[in-house]
């Protein structure tokens, strides 16, 4: 490798020299110029709007005093004459804690885990017993929603295992745009016991999820299940 000689230290040097001073010249240069004026801050004034702004939504309208309330007082309220039903519960519901709305799936264990993912946050439930034979259960199963809608998840999950028994009729819950209910001619039958028909309707509105069942020794009517569907809606 060839060693650089003198005659490139001094072409280094010049050019360093010429740079600084081209700095200094530009330097002076800008000095001597008047300084650039700077534009405005301010901001046109926007004059407020006159008149009165709208009324505050009362309790009985603002939908989210209503769910973040006590959510028993949401559930239907039980015909007159009732009976207690399987779970008893008394005229303004009971609160169903989250080990005990997993046990009522046929896997407690894994409903848990899913139901903590989901951000389950309450439930409440109201149960009771008419004409005899026939006993109703309706839930209320509320999600903190943070992540996830986890409300609309309930009841599609629901819709799956509804159809899913097969022997069934459904029809669209009026209101509720993806709400069903679903009545089912074939009994459950266990030795011992009478034939058990069965209706139940699921549907959500915001960050509740709506459940309902029928049990009967006789088939249960479309209007049974209808009815009660469109009043429990009707009340979130």
């Amino acid at each position: 490798m060839r060693r650089r000689g003198r005659t490139t230290l001094l072409i280094a040097t010049a050019a360093v020299l010429g740079t600084i001073a081209g700095t200094c010249a530009g330097y002076l240069v800008q000095a001597d110029r008047e300084p650039t004026r700077l534009p405005s801050l301010s901001q046109p004034v926007v004059e407020q709007a006159k008149g009165k702004g709208p009324e505050p939504l009362s309790a009985a309208q603002d939908r989210r005093v209503k769910v973040d309330g006590d959510l028993r007082k949401l559930l239907v309220e039980r015909p007159k004459g009732a009976g207690d039903g399987a779970y008893a519960t008394d005229d303004e519901g009971e609160w169903m804690t989250l080990a005990e709305y997993a046990d009522s799936y046929t896997k407690p264990g894994d409903a848990f885990r899913n139901l903590v993912g989901d951000e389950f946050r309450r439930a409440a439930v109201t149960t009771w017993s008419e004409s005899g034979t026939r006993d109703v259960e309706v839930r209320l199963v509320q999600y903190r929603q943070e992540e996830k809608t986890a409300a609309a998840g309930n009841a599609e999950g629901q819709h799956y295992w509804a159809e899913d028994l097969g022997d069934n009729h459904s029809w669209s819950v009026p209101g509720t745009g993806d709400g069903m209910a679903y009545v089912h001619d074939e009994p459950q039958r266990v030795a011992g016991y009478q034939p058990l028909y069965s209706a139940q309707a699921h549907a959500w509105r915001g960050d509740i999820a709506m459940e309902i069942w029928i049990y009967d020794t006789k088939p249960v009517p479309k209007k049974t299940i209808m009815d009660l569907a469109e009043r429990q809606m009707e009340r979130l």
